[in-house]
């Protein structure tokens, strides 16, 4: 089996998704360490596709929601800037409809244990709020009352949905799973849980993949 799947015509449009709301109505959903913007870096990287973080598309200086039109045609803008594919960190189909999910080719679901990934997200969060790591989406800073004493919390967000955004994962695995899922036409979700192993041997095999069709061509 490939490690990924296309379109069978060279082109790669891969949808990165997590265990935390990306597409929450709290500015504080949208920043979660389950390993998103690191992967899909680094597989855009090996695809020479556009990395299109779908946190930077949404959220306007001061934590300010784009409309759902605006934020439609910011998405399609994004898609259609290479037509050799594109990797699409984040789930926003609540703020900007399923265009990503419609059209990818392949679904990378990121489920590491909330012990992995919390003590990420704590570090990161400290690390933006003293300034030494760069914001979610431009001037949107993060506060220090906002990080500790609202209920919309990124530490909070992350305790409180872990498991039913891992529920909705699990439901998507069984429509997309590429090895059984329900959906027989668009079996193109593959999951990633452990402590990162898998994760790395598939980017290996990814790379190995592109290596091998650069020498045919």
């Amino acid at each position: 089996m490939t490690p990924l799947i296309g379109d069978g015509k060279g082109r790669y449009k891969v949808h990165v998704i997590g265990n935390s709301a990306s597409h929450s109505s709290s500015s504080f959903g949208a920043r979660v360490g389950t390993g998103k913007s690191t992967t899909g870096t680094a597989l855009a990287a090996l695809l020479g596709v556009p990395y299109v973080a779908l946190d930077r598309l949404y959220w306007e200086p001061g934590w300010k929601e784009t409309p759902f039109d605006e934020f439609q045609a910011k998405i399609r803008k994004a898609l259609d800037q290479s037509d050799k594919g594109w990797v699409v960190d984040g789930s926003y189909s609540e703020k900007g409809g399923n265009m990503v999910l419609e059209e990818c080719t392949d679904m990378i679901w990121l489920d590491p244990p909330l012990l992995l990934y919390f003590p990420r997200i704590f570090i990161r969060t400290m690390s933006r709020l003293f300034g030494s790591t760069a914001t979610c989406s431009p001037d949107c800073p993060e506060t220090f009352s906002e990080v500790f004493f609202s209920k919309n919390s990124i530490l909070w967000w992350c305790l409180s949905h872990h498991w039913r955004y891992r529920k909705r994962g699990k439901a998507r695995l069984r429509e997309f799973g590429i090895e059984n899922g329900t959906n027989e036409q668009r079996r193109i979700m593959r999951r990633f849980g452990g402590w990162g192993g898998k994760l790395k041997i598939w980017l290996n095999d990814v790379e190995s993949m592109v290596a091998g069709r650069q020498k045919v061509a």
